[in-house]
This record gives structure tokens, sequence and C-alpha cells, in this order.
């Protein structure tokens, strides 16, 4: 007869971490609002905008950019796809890898993210205008603590 498994408790911590994770889902979904909002005018969907928004800085793979925003490489493929299809990105190649090509801006995409830069800083402000910066890294690095856990857990259950 197999053993029964270990019953678990409810704890201060647990609770919390539930309390975090519904604020997460609300402010999600305020987020995609908003987003749709800022970048109207350019015809970007916020999917699209975060996809692009990974390529800023730097050209990236789709597995890399999945990989920084946390998503499946699938879904970034079609995203990427639509992006240079819409003529905003473009692939090109990767001296790293001949088969992983990098997917970056084109003047299109620059362009359009000069119309939601000043839309998105004036956004910015008025949601931040009663909240500080040091409060809002406070945030920044208890949610980089929970994603560190959450990537070192094998096992969701365990």
């Amino acid at each position: 007869m197999s053993e029964a498994p270990p019953r678990l408790v409810r704890s201060a911590a647990g609770d919390a971490l539930t309390e975090l994770l519904l604020r997460v889902f609300r402010l999600n979904g305020l987020f995609l609002s908003e987003a749709e909002e800022i970048a109207r005018p350019t015809g970007l969907t916020p999917a699209r905008w975060q996809v692009l928004g990974a390529v800023l800085q730097q050209p990236r793979t789709v597995s890399g950019i999945a990989r920084v925003m946390g998503l499946t490489r699938q879904s970034v493929q079609r995203l990427a796809d639509a992006l240079v299809e819409a003529g905003i990105t473009e692939y090109a190649d990767n001296p790293a890898h001949r088969r992983a090509r990098l997917l970056r801006p084109t003047v299109a995409g620059w362009a359009a993210i000069e119309v939601i830069r000043p839309r998105q800083y004036a956004w910015t402000h008025r949601v931040t205008a009663d909240i500080g910066a040091e409060e809002l890294r406070s945030a920044v690095a208890t949610m980089d603590r929970v994603i560190a856990a959450l990537e070192a857990s094998e096992d969701p259950l365990e």
C-alpha cells in the first residue's frame, strides 16, 4: 500500500504570495489595457510592442526574446513574423548561428517607437505621481526574488 502524500498547510508567506499573484493578474490586465491606448496610433498591439521593445537595445534571436520575456518560442515566432510582415522589424544574419536569425527594428519600427515614447513617458509620470522610485524599486526587487524562486523550482508542487 502506498503512502499518503504529506498534508500541506497554509502559511502566512503562502497567503501573501497568493495575494501577490492576484494583484499581478489584475495589474497585467490594467497594463495591457493602457498599452493598447499608448500604442494605438502606431497600430501595434501590446504583444507586438513588447517584442519590438525586446530588440531595441540589441538584435536578438526569437529564442532569446522568448527567454527574456518568459514566453514560449512559438508565440514569439508568430509575433516576430507578423512584425516582419508589417515592416516593423526584419531578420538579419546571425554571425553566431547560421539558422537562428536575429530580429531587429526597421526604420518603421523606430518611427513607431518615436510615437510611443512620449505617450509612454506621459503615462508613467501620471501613474507614478504619488509613488516614489524607491517604493517601485523595492517592488521590483521582491518580484525578482519570486521569479528566481519560481525558476529554481523544478516541480511546481514541491
